[in-house]
């Protein structure tokens, strides 16, 4: 299963350039911080009767918020693209910003390479067979099947209805979570909290 993190807060950690792609890959290093420099994005699929429901998510590692996510009947690079344009858009990627993910076909395409570049984001990209990386994506997807269930929906727009109200209705807005700075939040209120400090 496809996932990528992104994030507005330093992180030091960061491996050797990756051979196949050519984009850095987390690991223990120290690296000058700067205000964005992760994200994180991940593809889930469900099942309906009229075919499978893809979907991909960008997280900021930050606060935990989906701020970038797109839905579709296939799973070709468009699909993470067009997550990672929203997340551009609403969660305010800066340059530079580091955008981790594993080693699928999505991530390591010709289309979504070339729109990290347009964008000034920096990739990262997973070991191969490791799934620690990840861990924030597989989460989410965990608590996400825990809340819609893995059921077979009758069609697409049902299953999009539900997902989309699963994020910008529970997760974002109504899931508490612990913060070590911010305390118990929502992701919203978390991001809101964080830009404040930023802006201070």
């Amino acid at each position: 299963m496809p996932g990528a993190f992104l994030s507005h807060c330093g992180r030091d950690r960061w491996r050797a350039e990756c051979p196949e792609t050519g984009t850095f890959r987390s690991g223990r290093g120290r690296r000058k911080r700067t205000r964005a420099t992760g994200t994180s994005s991940a593809a889930y699929f469900t099942p309906t009767a009229e075919g499978w429901l893809y979907l991909a998510c960008w997280l900021d590692l930050a606060t935990r918020e989906v701020v970038g996510y797109a839905m579709a009947d296939h799973h070709r690079a468009e699909l993470v693209v067009d997550a990672l344009d929203m997340a551009h858009g609403r969660g305010g990627l800066e340059p530079g910003c580091v955008i981790h993910s594993d080693r699928d076909s999505e991530y390591t395409s010709t289309q979504f390479r070339a729109r990290m570049r347009k964008l000034g984001l920096r990739q990262s990209c997973g070991r191969t067979g490791s799934c620690f990386d990840n861990a924030a994506a597989e989460s989410f997807w965990a608590l996400l099947k825990e809340e819609i269930g893995t059921r077979i929906w009758p069609d697409r727009a049902t299953a999009r209805a539900e997902v989309f109200n699963f994020i910008e209705i529970f997760y974002n807005r109504r899931r508490l979570r612990k913060h070590k700075v911010f305390g118990c939040l929502t992701p919203a209120e978390t991001r809101q909290r964080h830009q404040h400090t930023l802006a201070a």
